[in-house]
C-alpha cells in the first residue's frame, strides 16, 4: 500500500472520468454522492478487477499512484451474487453458532449453485432440523446487522481463535497462513469469523434463502483428517429467483441420467463389476454407435486417421509425458511383473512423502530380499533423493505398467513411429480410447463421473504456422458436433495458467506463445468467450466449451488444448523444408469430452426422449391384433431394410395400451397396422411429439422418417419424459380403432 491512505486518491469511474476524494472515501460514499437510490442498491465494488466490501476505505486499496478503476456491483452484476452467497454462509454458520454448542467452524465458500459451510459438532444435523436453522438465519437476516472488517496480526488473530474455541482456525493460521504477518475478521453482532471476504454492507440484503442438504466432509479434504459436517444452502436477492431455481432442480431430479438411464435400459453400473464402470446395455449402445460413427465420418471427410493403442503403458511413459506421478493420485496404481514390485512402489512413495523410518527401512529391505530384489547401492545412498532413484533403476529394470489414463503419450510415439516431412504436416491422429481414472468413490455419479471414459481423442501435430489455422478448425468442428444434438447455447472458456503456480510444464516463451494463439483465434471467431487463470492443464492452456442445457444448466463439454511441451518431452521432430529437424506443435481436442458424460448429459437434456437421429428406438410397429402380426412383421422388415431402428409390440392388449407403452419408452415414431392398412400396403403412423399424422403408403412413412434422420432435427418436447404418457392416459390418442 503506498502513501495514498494518508493523502487523497484519484477515483476513475466506468465512464472514464476522474474524480479526487479523500483517502478513507469508500465506495458507498461514492455511491451516496451520486444518488441515495444507487447506495441502496450498492452489493459491494470491483477495484482494479478485484471485488471488495463496499465499506472498505479505498486508499487501502491503493498500491501505486494510479488512478483506482472503480465499479459499484448490484444486484444486476454477477459478481454481487458470490458476495451475497458468502454472506449467506456467514450468517447460516451464526445461526448454527446459536443454536449448538460446541461448534468448531472450519471453512465457507461459496459454489455454482450456493454456498456451503463445514462444522465440527457434537451433535449430528440432519434435514429435520433445517426449519428451526432457517427460523434463526431469518431472525439475523430481519436485524439487518452490518458485517464489520477489522485486521490482526497473527500473533492476535491466533489468540482470538484461541480465546473463541476455534481450533480449526487456529491450526489454519498456524499452517494456512503461516506466510501472512496479518489476517483479516469479520463481525457480524456477536459472530467473529477469520475470513477475507468480501461482504455485503449488511445481512438486510439477503431477500431469499434456503438450506438445501447436509453431507459428510472432512478438514481441508484430506480423508485422514478430521470429519465435518458440511451444510449446503443457496441464496438470491429476489423470491422469484429462488423459486425459479428450486423448480429447476425439481426438474432436473425428473431428468436424472442414473433414473432414466435404467428405466429404459439404457446402461447400469453394478457394484460386482466395478464402481464408476459403465455397463453400456443394447439401447444405450446404440445411441454410442450412432454418437461414434457419426463423428467418424466427420472426422474422415476433414483428413483425419484413425489409431488405436492399447489399455496399458509402461508408467515410463507417463513419467516423460509428466502425468506420473503428477496425477497419481488420479491414477491406478502401477501393474508389476515381479511380486516385489508393489512392496517397492509403496517404499519409494514412503521415501517421496518423507514418512519412512529406519526401522521400517530396515523391514523393508529384508521383505524384498525375501521376494528376490537386493539393492546393494540403497545403504550407501547419503539422500533421499538418491535412494529414490536407486529404487527406481530396479523399477524400469522390472518393468511397471500403468492402466491407461491418457491416450497423448501413445499417440506422441504413433508420430514419432516414422520419420516426418513438413509435407506430411499437419498428421491428424483420431481414437476412440477408453481410459481410467481413479476417482474417489464419493465424487462418483452415473455416468458424468466414471473410473472409465471413452474419449473421442484426437491429436494434431502440425508446424506453427500451421497452428491457427488448426486452432481454428477444431473449434468449427466442435461447434459443428454440439449443433447436431441441439446444444447452441454455449460460450468458450480460454483457461489459462496461474503465474504465481509451479505445477505448469514448460518455458515461459511457450506459454506466451500458446496462450496469444488461442486468444487471437478466439477473438476472431466471434465466439463469446471469457479467460479463467489456473485453469490450464499443466502441459497447455485450452479452450473450454460451456454449454447451457435445456433448463439452464452449465456443462464442460468439448475442449481443445494447445501444447508445446509433449512435443519437446517426447523429443518429437520433422524435417523442414530446410532440410533441418524442428518440433512439431501439438493439438488437444475432443468434442464429446468422453462419450460417458456427453450421452448423461443428453439423456438430461432431452429427459431420455433422444432426436430421431440418435433414438436408439426410432419406429414401433403395433399390430392390432395377433392377425395382422404378419403384416406387422413385413413392415418392420421394410423399415429395417431402410436402415431405420425397428420393434415390433406382438402383446396381447389393445392398441391404446401399446400406445401408451411407446409412448413412456420415448419411442420417436408408432407405425399402427391392422387389416385396413394390410389391404392397402399402408401404415397409420403417429410422431410421439404431434400425434396421430394418419395412413400412408410404407414408401411415404420411410421417406419421412429418413429426412428427419438425415437432417438431424431436434425438436425439444414437453419439460419432462412422462408428460406424453400423461396426455395418452388423458384419451388423447389421436386414433380410433
Amino acid at each position: 500500500m503506498s502513501n495514498a491512505s494518508s493523502a487523497n486518491v484519484q477515483i476513475q469511474l466506468p465512464d472514464g472520468t476522474l474524480h479526487e476524494h479523500p483517502a478513507s472515501t469508500t465506495a458507498m460514499d461514492i455511491a451516496k454522492g451520486i444518488s441515495d437510490g444507487l447506495a441502496r442498491g450498492v452489493i459491494a465494488a470491483e477495484i482494479s478487477g478485484r471485488v471488495v466490501d463496499a465499506n472498505r476505505p479505498l486508499g487501502e486499496l491503493s498500491e501505486d499512484d494510479q488512478p483506482i478503476a472503480l465499479r459499484l456491483l448490484t444486484s444486476r452484476d454477477a459478481e454481487a451474487l458470490d458476495v451475497l452467497r458468502h454472506s449467506a454462509a456467514h450468517v447460516m454458520a451464526r445461526a448454527v453458532m446459536r443454536l449448538y454448542k460446541g461448534v468448531s467452524l472450519a471453512f465457507g465458500p461459496t459454489t455454482s449453485g450456493g454456498f456451503y459451510y463445514d462444522f465440527d459438532i457434537p451433535e449430528k444435523i440432519s434435514e429435520d432440523d433445517f426449519p428451526k436453522i432457517e427460523a434463526e438465519i431469518k431472525k439475523i437476516i430481519k436485524e439487518k446487522e452490518p458485517f464489520e472488517r477489522f485486521i490482526l496480526d497473527r500473533d492476535e488473530a491466533r489468540k482470538l481463535c484461541d480465546d473463541l474455541d476455534q481450533d480449526l482456525k487456529v491450526e489454519h493460521i498456524d499452517t494456512g497462513l503461516s506466510d501472512q504477518s496479518t489476517v483479516s475478521f469479520y463481525r457480524q453482532g456477536e459472530f467473529v469469523d477469520l475470513c477475507r471476504g468480501p461482504h455485503i454492507p449488511d445481512a438486510g440484503k439477503i431477500k431469499a434463502i434456503k438450506m438445501m442438504s447436509v453431507a459428510g466432509a472432512y478438514w481441508k479434504g484430506d480423508a485422514s483428517g478430521r470429519q465435518l459436517q458440511r451444510l449446503y444452502g443457496t441464496a438470491f436477492f429476489d423470491k422469484k429467483e429462488l423459486a425459479a431455481y428450486l423448480e429447476q432442480l425439481e426438474e432436473a431430479k425428473r431428468r436424472d441420467h442414473r433414473v432414466l438411464g435404467k428405466q429404459h435400459g439404457l446402461f447400469a453400473i453394478n457394484p460386482e463389476v466395478g464402481q464408476g464402470l459403465c455397463l453400456w446395455l443394447p439401447k444405450g449402445a446404440r445411441v454410442r454407435v450412432t454418437l461414434e460413427e457419426f463423428l467418424r465420418k466427420e472426422l474422415l471427410t476433414r483428413g483425419y486417421d484413425p489409431v488405436y493403442s492399447p489399455h496399458i503403458g509402461r508408467v515410463e511413459l507417463y513419467e516423460t509425458s509428466g502425468h506420473f506421478p503428477y496425477y497419481r493420485d488420479s491414477q491406478f496404481s502401477p501393474l508389476f511383473g515381479s511380486e516385489a514390485g508393489g512392496l517397492v512402489d509403496a517404499w519409494n512413495q514412503r521415501l517421496v512423502d518423507g514418512t519412512l523410518d529406519s526401522d521400517s527401512e530396515e523391514k523393508l529391505m529384508e521383505a524384498a530380499k525375501v521376494l528376490g530384489a537386493e539393492f546393494p547401492d540403497y545403504k550407501s545412498s547419503s539422500s533421499s533423493e538418491d535412494k529414490q532413484k536407486v529404487l527406481h533403476r530396479w523399477q524400469t529394470v522390472h518393468e511397471r505398467y500403468l492402466i491407461k489414463p491418457m491416450n497423448c503419450p501413445h499417440h506422441c510415439h504413433m508420430f514419432k513411429a516414422m520419420p516426418r516431412s513438413y509435407r506430411q504436416l499437419p498428421l491428424r491422429l483420431f481414437e476412440f480410447g477408453t481410459v481410467y481414472r481413479h476417482e474417489q468413490t464419493g465424487e462418483l455419479n452415473g455416468m458424468l463421473r466414471v473410473r472409465g471414459l471413452t474419449q473421442d481423442d484426437a491429436h494434431i501435430f502440425c508446424t506453427g504456422d500451421q497452428v491457427e489455422q488448426e486452432f481454428k478448425a477444431t473449434i468449427e468442428l466442435t461447434k459443428f458436433v454440439l449443433n447436431a444434438v441441439g446444444l447452441d447455447d454455449y460460450r468458450v472458456q480460454l483457461s489459462l495458467r496461474d503465474p504465481n503456480s509451479d505445477k505448469y510444464v514448460g518455458s515461459e516463451d511457450n506459454w506466451d506463445h500458446a496462450e496469444g494463439a488461442l486468444r487471437g483465434v478466439l477473438e476472431n471467431s466471434g465466439l463469446d468467450f471469457n479467460e479463467e487463470p489456473g485453469e490450464a492443464a499443466f502441459y497447455g492452456p485450452k479452450a473450454d466449451f460451456m454449454v447451457r442445457d435445456c433448463i439452464g444448466r452449465s456443462w464442460q463439454l468439448g475442449t481443445v488444448q494447445l501444447d508445446y511441451n509433449l512435443p519437446e518431452r517426447f523429443k518429437l521432430e520433422y524435417t523442414g523444408s530446410d532440410n533441418a529437424t524442428h518440433r512439431p506443435v501439438m493439438i488437444h481436442r475432443a468434442p464429446f469430452g468422453s462419450l460417458e458424460r456427453f450421452t448423461g448429459m443428453l439423456i438430461e437434456h432431452f429427459a431420455g426422449a433422444f432426436p430421431m437421429w440418435l433414438s436408439p428406438e426410432q419406429v414401433r410397429v403395433l399390430p392390432l391384433s395377433d392377425k395382422s402380426l404378419e403384416y406387422a412383421v413385413a413392415v418392420a422388415k421394410q423399415f429395417d431394410e431402410a436402415g431405420l431402428k425397428v420393434t415390433i409390440d406382438n402383446n396381447d392388449g389393445k392398441v391404446q395400451a401399446k400406445i401408451r407403452n411407446a409412448q413412456l419408452d420415448l419411442v420417436n415414431y408408432m407405425a399402427v397396422v391392422g387389416p385396413k392398412e394390410a389391404e392397402a400396403g399402408q401404415v397409420a403412423l403417429r410422431d410421439r411429439i404431434d400425434g396421430d399424422l394418419g395412413s400412408m403408403p410404407i414408401a411415404e412413412a420411410i421417406a419421412r422418417l429418413k429426412d428427419e434422420i438425415a437432417t438431424r432435427k431436434v425438436r425439444q418436447a414437453v419439460k419432462s419424459s412422462l408428460s406424453a404418457a400423461a396426455a395418452v392416459d388423458s384419451g388423447a390418442t389421436g386414433h380410433e380403432y
